[in-house]
């Protein structure tokens, strides 16, 4: 009893933990978009992962010293062979963004957003390969379903002026969209097996990927813009700007508890479902014109969220008449007259 109680308030905390994220990831474009003055940004856009590493950063070592002076205390490990592990994600991030930029020169913005679902199904073969989970029949096909219902609330109607130039790209948009998918999906898989490694406390985990989040973030910075851009990287920002910081590193410290307690697929669960709760939140502050197609991308979600979450045999409902005759099956007698 104790321990189905214990994975009973495991599953609460995991589904309270992905309803928040997607609150808190579809707030994000909206947040952005109501920062900018203008139709544009006054601040550089490129410094909010930086800013948002470091409140990462800071958030993970208040935490971990609590913990430490706690009367239970922290479990910590500190080996070469461990610690060089986490510079690996922060890495995988930096070639994706790169990959992300270059794919925006050969698409638009609307084929890149469609392809970027691709990175639900590679997380789903990923966590089966790399991570050794298997995954039911059921279960894959509502990963198949999600990816088909976020793709279909992104397709726009065929009277836009955009639509002829949807997937009419290079083969070399294509190929990097692909490999952007892959990295973003290996990013994720890769930080829930370093997140599960080992029984190392939360925090001091989270200390050591924000820690060289913050250098490749910084090293970033002083490469593309230098020294002197360093010096003013507070230029613009205002009480929105630093929401958006606030809302990134929320988001980050969600994620990497889902990844330590829940799994990747919980999170890509959160983050499409964000994307259809931000459209819908954008018609209300944005005066977005809701389309067939944003509603049809809904139920195709929702009936995905329903068939990976469920227990199979709440799934498949047995006529009445055919557990009868089963019963009726296990009571056979035999008269040996």
């Amino acid at each position: 009893l104790s321990l189905c109680l214990c994975g009973k308030k495991n599953a609460m905390q995991a589904f309270s933990a992905a309803a928040f994220l997607t609150v808190l990831t579809s707030s994000q474009g909206i947040l952005t978009a109501l920062s900018q003055t203008g139709g544009g940004y006054r601040y550089d856009y490129a410094t909010i992962p930086f800013f948002a590493e470091l409140l990462k950063l800071a958030v993970s070592a208040f935490l971990l010293w609590k913990e430490k002076n706690s009367s239970t205390g922290s479990r910590i490990t500190i080996e070469w062979k461990t610690a060089r592990l986490y510079p690996i994600p922060s890495i995988i991030y930096l070639i994706h963004n790169n990959v992300q930029f270059v794919t925006l020169t050969y698409v638009d913005t609307s084929t890149y957003q469609i392809m970027g679902n691709l990175k639900i199904v590679t997380t789903g073969i990923l966590f089966r390969t790399f991570l050794k989970r298997k995954l039911s029949r059921i279960q894959w096909m509502a990963i198949i379903l999600l990816t088909i219902g976020a793709t279909t609330s992104q397709i726009k109607g065929c009277g836009e002026k955009n639509c002829n130039s949807l997937f009419s790209a290079p083969i070399q948009g294509y190929l990097l969209g692909i490999l952007s998918a892959f990295l973003s999906a290996l990013a994720g898989v890769y930080t829930e097996f370093l997140m599960k490694k080992d029984n190392d406390s939360l925090y001091w985990q989270n200390f050591q990927l924000y820690m060289f989040g913050v250098l490749f973030n910084f090293l970033r910075l002083w490469i593309e813009s230098g020294w002197e851009k360093i010096q003013h990287l507070l230029d613009g920002y205002d009480l929105m700007t630093w929401l958006v910081i606030a809302n990134l590193g929320c988001t980050g410290l969600l994620v990497s508890w889902i990844m330590k307690y829940a799994d990747n697929i919980v999170k890509v669960y959160s983050t499409s479902m964000s994307m259809l709760l931000t459209m819908v939140l954008s018609i209300y502050l944005f005066n977005f014109s809701p389309t067939l197609q944003l509603f049809l991308g809904i139920a195709i979600c929702t009936m995905s969220l329903q068939m990976y979450f469920t227990p199979a045999h709440m799934l498949v409902d047995v006529p009445r008449q055919h557990k009868e005759e089963s019963q009726q099956l296990n009571s056979v007698t035999i008269d040996k007259s």
